[in-house]
């Protein structure tokens, strides 16, 4: 990556007194406290502005501070958290605010060193608390703040390479401003991606501060940048999801520890597309009684990674097999965090139409 440390250098006034007039008033902006903000990014990660609010306020009402978070029920905080996806954002949350409250006294470090030693947070979170809570000098560098950066200089390096993202990180702290400035910087870089360099649809250049000074602007060619490289094609797996129910009960166990959904309830399933008589065979073996099976549909969730292809089957059971848990509607709705890929499933029971 070439040296635009000119460029950034001009651009960071131009910022700061853009933000100060145009800044959306989102609930973690009004109180920026070290907690809030930490809360708030953790919540930002991959999830919309307008999905993350009432989350948020949720969240810290059950959970205002590190020692409510340390201590929380690992059953409560994934119901909090049920929704957004990510759960391994949850999990490390409470893995950090153990720490926060046995070595720190249940206070966040200034330090964005110190901030990265924490569990589920890196560069970019440890740079957020750092400058918008301590008002440090440090670089938040996400999606949204690279593409604007390499919109402004026009730059044709690979973003999704680590050496480039690292690259505009030491480049801006080169130019970082202290004190209030320094939230001002990571707030309103933030809002210019989010808001005015959108990741989807044209850019709003003729409104945006940086239009004068932006060197893809100036040649009409926002379009090509940000640089990225191809992701690579979903994974594709199919699977059948049993929803089994015995007196208005219905049959859910837990994923393992580790892995994809790790530790959150789920209704048993299995890999691949079984017919009738393969899913009798194997709740025979698990010791099922099956009344009646019929088909309640198809549905489809996308991870990261892998794309699952369900198809669900409604089992009336005569026993309630001690393979499973079994639990009402009202505990699934209430106290239970069941992943959104069961969706489909889970609403089904929550409007009756699977007794």
């Amino acid at each position: 990556m070439k040296n635009y440390i000119d460029l950034l250098n001009a651009a960071v006034p131009l910022i700061t007194t853009w933000y100060r007039s145009n800044k959306r008033p989102l609930p973690w902006r009004s109180d920026p406290t070290p907690y809030h903000v930490w809360i708030s990014e953790i919540m930002l990660q991959q999830t919309r502005i307008e999905a993350v609010i009432p989350y948020y306020y949720r969240f810290l009402e059950t959970l205002p501070n590190v020692a409510a978070l340390a201590e929380v029920e690992d059953d409560v905080l994934m119901k909090l958290w049920q929704g957004l996806g990510y759960y391994s954002r949850a999990r490390n949350l409470k893995k950090a605010a153990i720490v926060l409250r046995d070595e720190y006294n249940g206070k966040l470090p200034e330090d964005a060193a110190a901030l990265k030693r924490l569990p589920g947070i890196g560069d970019y979170t440890a740079g957020a608390i750092a400058s918008i809570a301590y008002h440090q000098p440090e670089p938040a560098v996400d999606g949204n703040v690279l593409r604007v950066i390499m919109r402004l200089c026009a730059c044709d390096d690979d973003i999704m390479l680590s050496q480039t993202k690292a690259e505009v990180i030491r480049q801006l702290r080169c130019v970082y401003p202290s004190g209030e400035e320094a939230s001002l910087l990571t707030e309103g870089l933030m809002e210019l991606g989010e808001g005015i360099c959108p990741p989807s649809g044209a850019p709003q250049c003729k409104i945006c501060p940086l239009h004068f000074l932006c060197r893809a602007y100036e040649a009409e060619e926002t379009v090509r940048y940000p640089v990225r490289s191809p992701k690579k094609a979903r994974r594709i797996e199919e699977r059948t999801v049993l929803i089994l129910s015995s007196e208005d009960r219905f049959a859910l166990c837990k994923r393992p520890d580790s892995g994809l959904l790790a530790g959150l309830w789920e209704y048993p399933n299995f890999d691949g597309v079984l017919d009738k008589a393969a899913i009798l065979k194997k709740l025979e073996e698990l010791g099922v009684s099956v009344r009646s099976i019929s088909n309640v549909g198809a549905a489809k969730h996308i991870f990261t990674h892998v794309e699952w292809h369900m198809q669900g089957y409604h089992i009336s059971c005569s026993n309630q097999c001690p393979h499973f848990s079994w639990k009402s509607s009202d505990e699934i709705r209430i106290e239970l965090a069941i992943p959104t890929a069961f969706r489909f499933y889970t609403n089904q029971i929550l409007e009756g139409d699977i007794l």
